[in-house]
């Protein structure tokens, strides 16, 4: 056999080994990211409550729609059954704009610190109805925000915090932010000393398995426990999006500008547009379950970090 022919021979051997070794190590990684988690509510119930909002029973959830009075009625019974208070004496806040009647959702959660200070934990639940006899069912948007959102009843149920809590299923998110603009101006919320908030809109899959925190460039006390955290499963948790270097700014693409341009501190969770971005295909099957479950797991972990600091 040539010589020459041998050497080559030697330097593909090697290089298949080569890949093989690093392909092996990629696996472990993997492997490693999705090693057992202890989460800190139920993700069957989680996985459940979105493929049943963004159903088509729920026809998209469009604003002023009966779609959109069945995701309401479903999410004041999940707070109840949690044990979520209304915030005041109903659990509805209605307003009106242009031929619109909309209704945002507000539940209670009592802190222990002896604080008059808030925290407001929101996801909008409406979405794009029907359209060309389509139903738009938005699954990662928002029904992934709401869910986290009865997610986090389901735990300060059993883990109470220190600064009391408003969660918040805001309407007509789609037509213009109306429900968090609402909310932020009526008297009797600018009662509240509202210090935070968290918000979460679109979180349930990405290709690269990135969750985005949006808001610290505006607060930089929130960037340390954004900046130190320890991701957790497939979720690589990176501050963007904030108007700095490449992307898109997204500090004004969802309820948190409300409180952005209100001067209360925010962070927003989002994930990148997909190819079903407001279309008919954002369908439950489509989401990534194992990103969704470490991903709401993730946005509870540093809302506990957040909750022990002084704000």
């Amino acid at each position: 056999m040539n010589k020459t022919y041998l050497l080559y021979a030697l330097v593909i051997c090697t290089a298949f080994v080569s890949c093989k070794t690093q392909t092996t190590e990629a696996q472990k990684k993997e492997e490693n990211k999705t090693v057992s988690i202890e989460y800190s509510y139920s993700t069957k119930d989680l996985l459940n409550n979105i493929k049943t909002l963004s159903s088509d029973a729920f026809e998209g959830r469009r604003t002023g729609t009966k779609g959109a009075e069945k995701a309401k009625t479903y999410i004041i019974n999940a707070f109840k059954e949690e044990g979520v208070k209304p915030l005041g004496g109903d659990f509805e806040q209605h307003f009106t704009f242009g031929n619109y009647n909309a209704v945002n959702i507000l539940g209670e959660i009592k802190g222990t610190g002896n604080t008059n200070k808030y925290f407001v934990l929101s996801a909008h639940y409406d979405h794009e109805g029907v359209k060309n006899g389509k139903i738009y069912n938005g699954a990662d948007d928002d029904a992934s925000g709401i869910s986290a959102l009865i997610a986090f009843a389901q735990y300060l149920k059993l883990n109470p915090p220190k600064y009391n809590v408003i969660l918040a299923a805001f309407d007509a998110e789609e037509l213009g932010l109306k429900g968090a603009y609402h909310f932020v101006k009526d008297n009797t919320i600018q009662q509240r000393n509202i210090v935070l908030n968290l918000n979460m809109d679109m979180i349930s899959r990405s290709e690269k398995n990135e969750l985005f925190a949006v808001g610290t460039r505006y607060n930089p006390h929130l960037k340390p426990t954004i900046e130190n955290f320890k991701d957790l499963g497939k979720v690589d948790l990176l501050i963007g999006h904030e108007g700095l270097g490449d992307g898109d700014n997204w500090t004004n693409s969802s309820d948190h500008a409300a409180f952005h341009k209100a001067e209360i501190p925010f962070i927003y969770f989002g994930v990148a547009d997909h190819e079903d971005y407001h279309k008919p295909t954002d369908d439950f099957e489509r989401i990534d379950n194992q990103f969704y479950q470490d991903a709401v797991e993730t946005i509870i972990q540093v809302f506990i970090q957040l909750d022990t600091l002084e704000l």
